[in-house]
């Protein structure tokens, strides 16, 4: 393991039509404890005051501020790809226009990287706040990044994590810029894949993967948000019918097994994807995990139409027992009571 010095730091941000927010993470890049070397800005072009907002700040900002506004809106994953793609660092950090870095994130993260040569990526937790910076007592990882994944990402399984679903959060991760020439160009055809996501899963095909618990930017959650966080998911689930929650999850499945289908098709055109020395390739991997989906339908299918009567409620419940899947995909002899007893 060759410890590694990172000369070189690119900050490569986003915007359209952010002047409700962006002066403020704008600021935190100037208390960065490790200020970056440059901030590489790709605008799709924006119809508020974004522009006169970058512009302004370059002229007093202590690093150089490169400002691209886009012939046409292109779409935030692929610019996010012209972005990266103009960076000169060695390092690479995304950032959204309406979050706050907190003042240590470029240097803890670039520490990490220096550890180790193998290291591809590393991303951080976030600490969720709401549009006006308050507190909403939570991390994006309750909700993003469970316990049994941060143990698969400590045993650096976290290929196996990610085509399983995306835990890295593009606002909080940075990369090896050298790495573009793998995930370029970023598809835009994969089901619930935006450009964090694909960047993710391509260098934890090709390298190992950092994390780091400690939040290190505020996670502002608004209405105007490309993607945010469900607080209100549990209070649904709680008025959900049983029909109604195990209906969703059906067809959250299917529609998951589209993605997982479309990745594969992709992948082919990806060869970079296939590292030999892994035990399991990538394809092999997608197709355990779509083998998982099929299980899960088939086991929520069992527990919504579990029957009134007694005798064939217990049948059922024995059958679905005996396969493993109440363990597997529901919470083992809980479920099994629960379907015993429910009305």
């Amino acid at each position: 393991m060759n410890s590694v010095e990172i000369s070189k730091v690119s900050i490569a941000l986003c915007t359209y039509n952010g002047e409700s927010f962006l002066s403020e993470q704008l600021e935190s890049f100037i208390r960065q404890t490790r200020l970056p070397d440059e901030l590489v800005i790709g605008d799709d072009c924006s119809n508020d005051k974004t522009v006169k907002i970058i512009e302004d700040f370059a002229k007093a900002a202590p690093f150089p501020v490169r400002l691209k506004i886009n012939e046409k809106n292109s779409g935030s994953t692929k610019n996010f790809e012209q972005t990266i793609l103009r960076c000169t660092g060695d390092l690479i950090f995304l950032s959204d226009q309406d979050d706050i870095w907190l003042p240590e994130k470029l240097e803890k993260i670039a520490a990490e990287f220096e550890k180790s040569d193998k290291i591809g990526l590393v991303f951080s937790d976030a600490a969720l706040v709401g549009e006006n910076l308050e507190p909403l007592g939570y991390n994006l990882w309750n909700f993003s990044f469970t316990i049994k994944e941060q143990r698969k990402a400590k045993k650096q399984k976290m290929l196996e994590v990610l085509i399983d679903r995306n835990v890295v959060t593009g606002a909080t991760m940075a990369f090896r810029a050298w790495f573009r020439e793998l995930f370029s160009p970023i598809p835009t055809d994969i089901p619930f894949t935006i450009h964090d996501a694909w960047i993710a899963l391509v260098i934890a095909a090709n390298a190992d993967v950092a994390v780091i618990k400690q939040p290190l930017i505020k996670y502002r959650q608004h209405s105007n948000q490309q993607l945010g966080i469900n607080l209100q998911f549990k209070r649904k689930l709680k008025q959900q019918t049983r029909q109604e929650k195990y209906e969703e999850s059906i067809c959250f499945q299917i529609k998951d097994l589209e993605r997982l289908a479309k990745l594969a098709e992709i992948i082919q055109k990806y060869p970079q994807l296939e590292r030999k020395e892994k035990k399991l390739s990538i394809t092999q991997l997608i197709k355990i995990s779509m083998l998982t989906r099929y299980q899960k339908i088939q086991h929520y299918e069992a527990r919504k139409n579990i029957s009134s009567e007694k005798l064939k409620r217990i049948v059922l419940i024995w059958r679905e027992l005996k396969t493993g899947r109440y363990h597997r995909y529901s919470r083992g002899l809980i479920s099994v009571a629960i379907d015993l007893l429910e009305n």
